[in-house]
């Protein structure tokens, strides 16, 4: 296997999942429903400093020089993108000290293969497909300067996951690494559509598509 196969089998796998997480159902989740422009702001932002404090820890304590390096060039551009979207708000935002599920999940990798394929790889396609709605949900608000920022951030993490794959490739010795790689990006994408499944019914939402 190798870096390109190896994202289409993850997408493929999960294609379900990716493309439920890519509905415009997904706002609805992350706000609780309160589709204002502060509101999805606050989501964003919550989102980026989890991930900022993830690649920070992995930074700090993984012995893997180049994946280290990947990892603290991560958490400082989250930290970036925290701030932007912070500037963005027009209201202050407190930002919580725990972490949601699939961060939870993140925190407890301490294997390189399984947390450049799960921190760069399946939660890079999750936030891919998150940055696309909050760009749309500008978009639709006419607010050109924040549809501007977050397609910025998305180029970002795209890049971001590309580093992880070529990451993947270098490490990456027998079938048993990429095993073990694809078993945790596949558990991330499921861990967070569980939880965005489980946002939705709480508001009396199904997160399947209407037929």
């Amino acid at each position: 296997m190798n870096a390109e196969s190896f994202r289409e089998t993850v997408e493929t796998a999960k294609q379900t999942q990716l493309k439920r997480l890519g509905s415009s159902k997904l706002l609805l989740a992350l706000t609780e429903a309160d589709l204002s422009k502060s509101a999805v702001l606050r989501a964003a932002a919550y989102s980026e400093h989890a991930a900022c404090e993830t690649f920070r820890v992995w930074a700090a304590d993984e012995t893997n020089g180049r994946a280290s390096a990947a990892f603290e060039k991560t958490a400082r551009q989250e930290d970036e993108h925290l701030q932007r979207v912070l500037d963005a708000a027009e209201e202050d935002i407190d930002l919580p000290d725990g972490a949601g599920p699939m961060h939870a999940y993140l925190r407890g990798r301490d294997d390189t293969i399984e947390r450049i394929a799960a921190g760069m790889v399946g939660r890079g396609l999750v936030s891919i497909r998150t940055h696309t709605q909050v760009i749309g949900f500008f978009v639709n608000e006419a607010d050109r300067a924040n549809a501007d920022l977050f397609r910025e951030l998305k180029a970002e993490t795209v890049e971001t996951l590309s580093t992880g794959l070529e990451l993947l490739d270098e490490l990456c010795e027998d079938d048993g690494d990429w095993e073990r790689a694809r078993m945790v990006a596949e558990y991330v994408v499921q861990v967070a559509y569980d939880d965005y499944a489980d946002g939705l019914a709480e508001l009396g939402v199904d997160p399947k598509p209407l037929c």
